[in-house]
């Protein structure tokens, strides 16, 4: 080497082995076909097609102008943290102490948070399979060691307090839960979750509940684990009931002897969450922010159930309804074994993006596909009709 030249410094393990986020692939894929002049419709991103709603904009912009620009508290502003006090009081009769409540960089910083102040390093941590993908990644970038929980589509593809004891080793500190999960839409039953905390509680460890999609449930209203269960650390986010996935803003609810470390987690770790996205915030809960909401809600409702018509006749089983969020888990086994190679093909011939399977299960995912029912019902059953063309 030359003197004065740089060397190239190593990559660290994980970087070298960390996998791909197969939906961003996708994509890539799906934007350079329209950017060649095709008419793709996009089923396989995990973002709603409804734009932030407009008091949430004129806030935002507001605070651009009056220079609200400056840090907050590592954990956020006192008037945001309790307008979601309100709200949990409000829709789930949930006391939630301000106090307990961190906002965050979006729901991924809140998890990175919940990982960095309750998991070790080499210590385990469950995860559902199938689960949301980049779950994996989190607790493999904190030094931990990620599991695959294998939950079953007759359980509503959520895990049992009996799976989770038989997997539950002398190594495991936590479980990550999601409610309405990710990719499956799925929800976990408020019983059901009171006999996993039990179980985990006897083994000392730690229950962290993934609530990013709980507003959006369809059937039956979402207690969330706020509500009775004060040492359940809870993730929700900005994202996906309030349309503000670019704005950057989640939050988690945490025990009350975690107050004062995940503070200083946070403000070395992140400095401090978007002041102008806090500012903005403030009008999701506002009563006209809601009743558009809700409306949204409704018209998910109806897309989910386009699709669960159309799709049995196109040869996509749908081993567990969907519940809540705005996914559908659909085993595609009778057009092969290969998702990665169907979602490829079906993208080429018909135009239509889907997530493959192998993003959210190593182990079972090449029999499964994620269809984001993100678009209009108008084009969800155009994409029937070219997915029956093709397959």
């Amino acid at each position: 080497m030359a003197p004065g030249c740089p060397a190239n410094p190593d990559l660290s393990a994980f970087a070298r082995v960390v996998e791909p986020f197969r939906v961003m692939d996708i994509l890539a894929r799906a934007q350079a076909a329209e950017r060649a002049g095709r008419d793709i419709i996009h089923l396989e991103v995990g973002e709603p097609d409804f734009p932030t709603p407009p008091p949430v904009i004129a806030a935002g912009r507001a605070a651009l102008a009056a220079g609200d620009t400056r840090y907050t508290p590592a954990h956020g502003t006192r008037t945001l943290r309790e307008a979601i006090s309100n709200d949990y009081q409000r829709r789930h009769g949930a006391e939630v102490d301000p106090d307990r409540i961190v906002i965050t960089a979006g729901a991924s910083a809140a998890i990175l948070l919940a990982l960095a102040a309750g998991v070790n390093p080499g210590e385990q941590v469950l995860l559902p399979d199938p689960g949301y993908a980049c779950n994996r990644q989190f607790v493999a970038a904190r030094g931990a060691i990620p599991v695959g929980l294998p939950v079953q589509a007759e359980h509503g593809f959520q895990p049992t307090p009996e799976s989770i004891a038989g997997a539950w080793g002398a190594g495991t500190r936590a479980v990550l839960l999601g409610s309405p999960a990710n990719p499956t839409g799925t929800c976990l039953s408020h019983e059901r979750l009171a006999a996993i905390v039990e179980v985990v509680r006897e083994r000392g460890g730690l229950v962290i509940m993934d609530e990013i999609y709980a507003q959006i449930v369809f059937d039956r209203p979402e207690l969330s684990a706020a509500a009775g269960f004060a040492d359940v650390v809870v993730i929700n986010s900005f994202s996906k009931y309030f349309a503000m996935t670019g704005w950057r803003l989640g939050w988690m609810v945490v025990p009350e002897h975690w107050v004062d470390p995940v503070r200083r987690l946070a403000q070395n770790l992140f400095v401090a969450p978007s002041t102008m996205a806090q500012t903005a915030a403030l009008e999701a809960f506002a009563p006209e922010t809601e009743a558009l909401l809700q409306t949204q809600v409704r018209e998910l409702r109806g897309r989910r159930d386009v699709l669960l018509e159309a799709l049995p006749g196109l040869g996509l089983e749908v081993q567990a309804r969907p519940e809540g969020a705005f996914y559908i888990y659909a085993d595609c086994t009778a057009h092969g074994t290969d998702s990665e190679a169907l979602c490829a093909r079906i993208l080429d011939e018909a135009g239509v993006a889907l997530t493959p399977g192998t993003d959210f299960s190593p182990t079972r995912g090449r029999d499964y596909l994620r269809i984001a029912y993100t678009q209009s019902e108008t084009r969800l059953r155009e994409a029937a009709e070219r997915l029956r063309a093709a397959l």
